[in-house]
């Protein structure tokens, strides 16, 4: 039985594909674009929106995916495992305003525009008598002429204060996470692989945090160098040839 992979389409795609890469698993595009082959074998992988591969994996037509923990929230997905944090594309899902609009740094107490491409948590967070405006995309352009207040993600805040918007509240830390259908998991052979793909994938993103240190020292020096190198555990010790 195959194992249904999705990639995301977009800006999380090349740091997904590179994290695939520092695990030794090579993704070679293909003539058609949206199905790249991986050099894993008995794997069939599909390029699709981020969005997209929430739903998906949610409704088990591909077995595991890469996409965000917004969207994952966003789409109310109950139907998938969430297998790994990779820590890329780490954003924050806040709440913003003109910076005129503001009184004392806080919004008006008046009913609200609240614009958003995130419906469900965007209305989750806002008050009686507010209205919500679907945006699909540049939502951060539409105040304050077609909307007062916005809900988005960022990464560093730039765009947004680059259009006047100041943050006024934080609705949730999000980041690229490999998520898998329930269904797949309750696979013994599916969930097999899965976890073995998300321990390779692990291991990279542990080692990428941590950096190697090789040292050479006389046996007179060792233990006061034991007694100062930084370690996870213990480090390693081996002893040349001769003494």
């Amino acid at each position: 039985m195959p194992l249904n992979l999705a990639l995301p389409k977009g800006r999380m795609y090349d740091g997904v594909v590179r994290l695939l890469g520092d695990a030794g698993i090579a993704v070679r595009t293909s003539p058609r674009g949206y199905r790249p082959t991986v050099s894993l074998p008995d794997v069939d992988t599909k390029v699709l929106k981020p969005q997209s591969v929430v739903e998906m994996v949610d409704a088990g037509t591909r077995d595991l995916g890469f996409a965000g923990a917004d969207w994952v929230a966003e789409l109310d997905a109950t139907n998938l495992v969430d297998v790994l944090d990779t820590g890329l594309d780490p954003v924050r899902l806040v709440a913003a305003a003109p910076v005129e609009l503001l009184v004392d740094g806080a919004l008006p107490e008046r009913p609200l525009r609240v614009a958003s491409e995130y419906a469900l948590l965007a209305q989750g967070w806002m008050r009686p008598g507010d209205r919500f405006v679907r945006s699909w995309g540049a939502t951060e352009v539409l105040p304050p002429e077609d909307a007062d207040c916005i809900i988005d993600n960022t990464a560093t805040g730039s765009t947004l204060r680059a259009n006047g918007l100041q943050i006024v509240d934080e609705l949730m830390v999000s980041s690229t996470r490999l998520v898998a259908s329930r269904r797949a998991m309750d696979d013994p052979a599916l969930r097999s692989r899965i976890e073995q793909l998300a321990m390779m994938l692990s291991a990279v993103v542990q080692a990428r945090s941590r950096v190697m240190v090789e040292v050479n020292v006389r046996g007179d020096g060792l233990q006061e160098l034991l007694e100062a190198l930084p370690s996870m555990r213990v480090p390693t010790v081996a002893e040349l040839a001769g003494s």
